[in-house]
């Protein structure tokens, strides 16, 4: 379906990806994704996309599944820059 977020989404299949080697697929919501970008903007200084903001949030998920003492990684892969005019 139509979503904001650039570059992901059900229907994108990079041909990179080697589906040997993940275990989830985790649907993040365009709006949490925004106001993740949003957030990381405002409180870490960090001018990132909508897709980077998806990755925060499903890591944040991912970290709160696997409990205390565990490390999780992800990538903020794009730049906010052409988002600064975009509406919410």
């Amino acid at each position: 379906g139509v979503h904001a977020i650039q570059g992901i989404g059900a229907s994108f299949v990079p041909g990179i990806l080697n589906r040997e080697i993940y275990n989830d697929i985790i649907a993040i919501s365009d709006q949490d994704a925004i106001d993740m970008s949003r957030r990381l903007c405002a409180e870490e200084g960090l001018l990132v996309g909508i897709s980077s903001g998806a990755n925060v949030v499903a890591a944040i998920q991912v970290a709160k599944r696997l409990g205390e003492g565990k490390r999780v990684v992800t990538v903020l892969c794009d730049t906010g820059e052409r988002y600064l005019q975009m509406e919410a």
